[in-house]
């Protein structure tokens, strides 16, 4: 079973040095990384930043940062941050967000899964 999965970020994170860094790697979540995260301080006074936490915790790696933090993820682009939260949710098997779209040459309406990568 694969555990580990690699990442091409959108945009990247953009370091205090100006280099830009692109590629990791996030793993599945356990249930300890969520209920953990619901114990960080930070996420006591604002649940919105449960995301973040969650995020620092499974992403194992981002080619040439040292260390994963909730103040890294917090300096992501808006672009990277979404396609983060949509990886955690396509990789933990939670259900994908469909679209309804129209067959332009019959007219059905049908559902398809939407892949961000």
């Amino acid at each position: 079973m694969e555990t580990e999965f690699e990442f091409t970020l959108p945009k990247g994170y953009l370091d205090g040095a100006g280099e830009l860094h692109r590629r990791g790697k996030m793993r599945l979540a356990t249930a300890g990384d969520e209920i953990s995260a619901t114990h960080d301080p930070r996420v006591l006074s604002n649940p919105s930043y449960l995301t973040i936490v969650v995020l620092s915790r499974v992403i194992t790696e981002l080619e040439g940062v040292d260390a994963i933090t909730a103040t890294l993820v917090e300096k992501l682009f808006t672009a990277d941050l979404a396609f983060l939260q949509d990886m955690y949710q396509r990789i933990n098997d939670i259900e994908p967000p469909v679209m309804t779209v129209v067959c332009p040459d019959c007219g059905t309406q049908f559902e398809v899964p939407l892949n961000f990568t």
